[in-house]
């Protein structure tokens, strides 16, 4: 495990998928991220890397070829190596090589670094293409922050409050994990969005084109929760595993196919175009309070 820390917080992050798995706040001796118990979900903040979300039929095709690959990509279960390490900040580097070429055919370099500024985390995920091959890729974050934070609230006491008033309807997921054809109303003129257990039944809530590019976690029962800022990233999903105590604040720069999906990996939704020896590098951010 890899620790970085400052005099506000403390950091600790799995090699296998450069998974956060503790976020500590000092001050309040409050842990932020979800405990990762099994028996609900086994994962903390995993990376998706080389897509977002679901394929249809697990396929897509590329060139003429057809390739196979599990939902949010491989990068959350390979090893990364730790390139850079300073007291607080650490780079995660992951190559491209003969077990990637198998389901992915390009040659890249992805990055994840984690840096500490105060009661802040900044996460950079950063994509060259070293191939000579037009590169085709998504990229996002998962992270899964506890909630309740204090023993004297409860989860429906916590509310999402967005940077400015949406009007947004939620783009519902198939039972294949594919993204239907029309939204449905969920946000009418509205900044809060009260967080519950039934929120979550039927999956993740699924943005697109938000007008906001800030969130925060907040409670009128507690001064303790968080802000994230995503404005690097066009899609944004708010998820939870059934009956579970965390919610997922998920920026994303690529989103599931639609359940019509041709499965072209050229004209998927989302998908991001990198040309030859250039860099694509976006970044979120979390400030614990």
């Amino acid at each position: 495990m890899v620790i970085i820390e400052n005099n506000f917080i403390k950091a600790q992050i799995n090699p296998l998928g450069a998974e956060v798995v503790s976020l500590f706040l000092k001050e309040f001796q409050l842990e932020y991220m979800w405990s990762g118990d099994p028996a609900f979900w086994g994962k903390h903040s995993p990376v998706l890397f080389p897509i977002v979300g679901t394929l249809k039929d697990n396929k897509y095709e590329y060139n003429g070829d057809t390739y196979e690959m599990g939902r949010h990509g491989f990068a959350r279960d390979r090893y990364f190596e730790v390139e850079e390490k300073k007291n607080d900040s650490v780079s995660f580097l992951l190559k491209s090589d003969d077990e990637s070429r198998l389901i992915y055919p390009f040659e890249f370099e992805f990055r994840v670094q984690y840096q500490l500024r105060k009661a802040q985390l900044n996460v950079t995920y950063e994509v060259t293409n070293t191939g000579k091959a037009e590169m085709l890729f998504s990229v996002g974050g998962h992270p899964a922050f506890a909630l309740p934070l204090s023993e004297d609230t409860s989860y429906e006491d916590y509310y999402l409050e967005f940077e400015k008033a949406e009007t947004a309807g939620r783009w519902p997921i198939s039972t294949e994990g594919l993204i239907e054809t029309q939204p449905i109303t969920l946000l009418e003129n509205s900044q809060q969005l009260p967080i519950s257990k039934e929120l979550f039944q039927k999956d993740a809530l699924v943005f697109k084109g938000l007008n906001s590019t800030e969130v925060a976690i907040r409670s009128d029962k507690t001064d303790h929760g968080l802000w994230f800022d995503f404005a690097d990233f066009p899609y944004l999903g708010i998820w939870a595993a059934k009956n579970a105590n965390f919610i997922c604040i998920e920026p994303w720069c690529g989103i599931a196919d639609p359940v019509d999906s041709n499965q072209q990996l050229k004209d998927k939704e989302g998908i991001n175009k990198l040309p030859s020896g250039e860099l694509f590098s976006r970044t979120w951010v979390v400030e614990l309070f």
